[in-house]
């Protein structure tokens, strides 16, 4: 899988959880935790029991997809079944693949919920519980079903939380649910990661379709861009107007179908897709190892937000870019961002041509 040294998380994770520790690990999406969780569960589950021994839930559909994807290479000489369960997929395939015997579940908590309704999965050989991308999972509204599901799984199975922020809420579940975890912290609280060059524009909100189409212009520069927008109709809108100007661009937010999504994402990761606007929810569990630039069209609506999207840069060691424009009332949200990220985060003068 090209691994030469693992990662600082890997380093710690793997063997706090090999030492049968509860594990909560605050870092930022894109430092090899799939690895660091998935390397000691796989090498501890019994091959020949068809039972689930492992439980991990995640947040979006995206990221059962790529957590699967890892665990099936990690996998590759163990002979297990991993199954993605999530919705916007035909349930009866999940049910075909769980009647077939999966050892490992990854799940959104959502379709769990649905399956433990119907009866058709069961959890008395779970021996690992797995919360990935904590933070987002409760800011979807997954709590009620988080408690629910940690409540049915067995008292003496191994939970391993990894969240990028550690909010009130985590901490609550990590109390209550989690039997004296280690701590493990890679990087500072919240803190973006240490490769992305974030910069600042001031643009006055009627000027950011010209702002942005300057930006692109430097094809040699931006190589690929993730840019975001508050919203699925100005996703819409501005994957309308790049459109109508020649660019390569497509959308990704609620209401495109599973399909959809899944083309859009496999040709933007295979490079053959230059530009992709995104909504807010699409900041958290994408894989997106070659993003050059993430954009925020819109300043995001909080610190945490910001630093998760600007975490879809910068990845595994590479270096990367964040750009935000600022408009003529986004100076308070420009304030608690810099307070937060201090001289990190740069003013860059845009200069615009034809007018």
């Amino acid at each position: 899988m090209g691994y030469a040294s693992p990662t600082p998380i890997q380093e710690s994770v793997i063997p706090a959880v090999q030492q049968g520790k509860d594990v909560v690990g605050q870092a930022q999406t894109g430092t090899g935790k799939t690895a660091a969780f998935g390397i000691p569960i796989i090498e501890s589950i019994d091959q020949e029991s068809k039972s689930v021994q492992a439980l991990i839930l995640v947040p979006t559909r995206e990221l059962a997809v790529q957590v699967r994807g890892e665990l099936v290479k990690i996998s590759k000489y163990r002979f297990l079944r991993s199954v993605a369960i999530y919705g916007g997929q035909a349930i009866s395939r999940q049910l075909d693949a769980l009647q077939r015997g999966a050892h490992i579940v990854i799940a959104t908590p959502g379709r769990l919920m649905d399956h433990m309704d119907r009866g058709t999965i069961t959890f008395e050989k779970v021996r690992f519980l797995v919360l990935d991308e904590a933070d987002q999972m409760l800011d979807i509204g997954f709590a009620d079903d988080i408690r629910t599901i940690l409540r049915q799984v067995p008292a003496s199975r191994q939970t391993l939380l990894f969240s990028a922020t550690m909010p009130r809420s985590i901490r609550n579940i990590v109390g209550r649910y989690m039997n004296n975890p280690s701590w493990i912290l890679v990087g500072d609280e919240s803190s973006p990661v240490d490769q992305v060059e974030q910069v600042y524009f001031e643009v006055a909100e009627r000027d950011r379709y010209k702002a942005l189409e300057e930006l692109l212009m430097e094809s040699n520069v931006i190589i690929q861009a993730l840019v975001f927008r508050r919203t699925k109709k100005g996703v819409d809108r501005l994957v309308d107007y790049l459109t109508r100007r020649g660019h390569d661009v497509q959308a990704i937010h609620g209401e495109i179908t599973q399909a959809q999504r899944d083309a859009v994402m496999a040709k933007f990761r295979a490079k053959k897709l230059r530009i992709l606007i995104a909504t807010n929810v699409a900041a958290r569990g994408l894989d997106i190892p070659a993003v050059s630039h993430v954009i925020n069209y819109d300043i995001p609506d909080n610190v945490e937000d910001y630093i998760h999207r600007i975490g879809r840069t910068a990845r595994m060691g590479r270096p990367g870019t964040a750009i935000t424009f600022v408009c003529e009332w986004d100076f308070n949200m420009l304030d608690a961002i810099q307070s937060h990220v201090g001289e990190d985060l740069k003013i860059r003068r845009l200069v615009m041509y034809g007018g």
